[in-house]
C-alpha cells in the first residue's frame, strides 16, 4: 500500500494539503488585522528603510543555510509551498484587477472596503503573502548557492531574477512619485502642487521650446439660431468634412464642399485664405441646396481665440456652423535638466515619454478650450528610482529560461547518445 496514502495530516513531510492551510491561515490573519488596524501604510517603506528590509531579508534566506537539512526548510522552500504562495498572490491579484482601487480616504463603511479588495497593495494579507515569497524564494535560491553547480546557471538566473523583480517592484513602489507639471512656452519650470495644493519644488527642471498640434477637419452640423441646439433635436445630423466625399445631408438640406483650408485666416468679411500660423483655424465654403431647390452658399468657420466665428444662414430659424476640430496629435518640443548637470532634449507625445535618470515624462494634457493655440503643455513626472533593477530582474528571467530551455536540450542530446552506444 502507498505510504502517502496512509500519511496523517501535519505528518512530515508536509505537502499540499499543509500548505494550502498555512496559506490560507496567512490570508486570514491579514484579513483580521486588517479589520483591526485597518490599510497597510506602504509608505512607511520608503528609502532608507526598504533597503533595510532587503538586507534582512537576504540575511534571514541566508541564516536559513543553519536549518537548511530540516525537513521544515524543505517544506518551506518547496513546491507545494511555492505553489500555495503563488496562488494566493494570483487571486488577490485578480481581485485587485477586476476591482477599482481607489486611495484610502477616511473609514471604510462597507465589507468590502474593510478588507482591503479597493486598495489590495495595502492590504496586510498581500503584504503577509509578499514577504512570504520574498523569503521563501530567497531561503531556496541561498540553499541551491551554498551548494553551488554550473549546471545549475539557468535555475540561478531564472530565481533571482524573479527575487529582484518582485523586491524592486514591491518595496520600490514606496518611492515612488507622480506630479504633474504646466510649463509655458520659452520659460523653464521645475514646481508643482503636491496633493496639499501646496507649492513644492523639484530636482527636475523642464523647458517647453514649442507646443504643436495637428487636429482632424471638424464637422459641420445645423443648430437652431435661437436655442443653439443641434438640428434635428432628437437625433443631431453631422458631417464630417471630407474632400474625398464632398456631398452631405444635415437636417433635409443637401451640403456640397467647395473649398476647405485647414489653416485659414479671414482676408474680408467673407472670404478666407491660407495662411500656416498659430492663429489658423479651419475654414470650408459649402453650398447648400434645400428639397424646395432654395440654395445658399457661403465660407463656415468654427473660430478660435484669434478669430471670429463665421455661420451660413440657412433661413430665419437655422444656420449651418463648424464644430471645433478634434485633436490628432500634439506635442512638445522640451528640455529637461538635473542637478548634475544632466540635459535632455526630446519630443513629447502620447506614449513616447522622455526618460531622463530615474525620472519619466509624459504628455498629459493642454488648454483644452485654446487647442492649438495653448500657451503651454501639461506633462506628468513619473519618479520611479526602482525601474532599472525591474528591468534587470526581468532580463536575468528572459536568459536564465534560454539557459534551461538549452540545457534540456543538452540532456536529452546526451540521453540519445547514451542510446546509441
Amino acid at each position: 500500500m502507498n505510504k502517502a496514502t496512509n500519511r496523517k495530516i501535519w505528518q512530515m513531510p508536509w505537502g499540499y494539503k499543509e500548505s494550502l492551510i498555512i496559506t490560507c491561515g496567512i490570508v486570514m490573519v491579514g484579513f483580521l488585522l486588517q479589520l483591526t488596524t485597518g490599510s497597510f501604510n506602504f509608505y512607511l517603506l520608503a528609502a532608507p528603510v526598504n533597503l533595510w528590509v532587503g538586507i534582512a531579508l537576504v540575511a534571514l534566506s541566508a541564516a536559513s543555510l543553519w536549518i537548511g537539512k530540516s525537513r521544515f526548510m524543505k517544506w518551506f522552500t518547496g513546491v507545494p509551498f511555492a505553489v500555495s504562495l503563488i496562488s494566493a498572490l494570483l487571486i488577490l491579484c485578480l481581485i485587485m484587477g477586476l476591482t477599482p482601487q481607489v486611495a484610502t480616504t477616511g473609514h471604510p463603511t462597507t465589507l468590502f472596503s474593510r478588507l482591503g479588495f479597493d486598495n489590495m497593495t495595502h492590504s496586510w494579507a498581500f503584504v503577509f503573502i509578499y514577504f512570504t515569497i520574498l523569503l521563501s524564494l530567497g531561503s531556496l535560491i541561498a540553499r541551491r548557492l551554498y551548494r553551488f553547480r554550473w549546471k545549475d546557471y539557468g535555475f540561478y538566473l531564472n530565481h533571482i531574477g524573479l527575487w529582484l523583480v518582485l523586491f524592486a517592484s514591491g518595496l520600490g513602489y514606496a518611492d515612488m512619485a507622480r506630479y504633474v507639471m504646466y510649463v509655458r512656452e520659452g520659460e523653464v519650470e521645475w514646481r508643482v502642487y503636491d496633493e496639499h495644493n501646496q507649492v513644492k519644488e523639484l530636482p527636475i527642471g523642464i523647458k517647453l521650446n514649442d507646443f504643436d498640434m495637428e487636429e482632424y477637419p471638424p464637422q459641420l452640423t445645423v443648430i437652431d439660431r435661437q436655442s443653439g441646439e443641434p438640428q434635428p433635436v432628437d437625433n443631431p445630423d453631422y458631417y464630417q468634412i471630407d474632400l474625398k466625399s464632398p456631398a452631405g445631408r444635415l437636417n433635409g438640406w443637401e451640403i456640397e464642399v467647395k473649398e476647405y483650408i485647414h489653416q485659414a485666416v479671414r482676408s474680408s468679411d467673407s472670404t478666407y485664405r491660407e495662411v500656416p500660423m498659430p492663429g489658423a483655424t479651419p475654414a470650408v465654403k459649402i453650398r447648400a441646396v434645400n428639397p424646395l431647390g432654395e440654395e445658399r452658399s457661403g465660407w463656415v468657420c468654427g473660430g478660435n481665440q484669434a478669430q471670429l466665428y463665421m455661420t451660413l444662414a440657412l433661413d430665419e430659424q437655422q444656420c449651418v456652423v463648424m464644430t471645433q476640430p478634434e485633436p490628432k496629435r500634439f506635442t512638445s518640443d522640451i528640455e529637461a535638466y538635473m542637478p548634475d548637470g544632466t540635459v535632455k532634449k526630446g519630443l513629447l507625445e502620447v506614449n513616447h515619454p522622455l526618460r531622463i535618470g530615474s525620472w519619466m515624462i509624459y504628455q498629459s494634457g493642454y488648454d483644452d478650450k485654446a487647442g492649438r493655440l495653448s500657451s503651454y503643455s501639461g506633462m506628468e513626472l513619473v519618479y520611479d528610482p526602482w525601474l532599472m533593477p525591474v528591468y534587470i530582474g526581468f532580463l536575468l528571467i528572459a536568459l536564465g529560461a534560454i539557459a534551461m530551455i538549452l540545457n534540456g536540450k543538452d540532456i536529452k542530446r546526451k540521453e540519445e547518445n547514451d542510446k546509441l552506444e
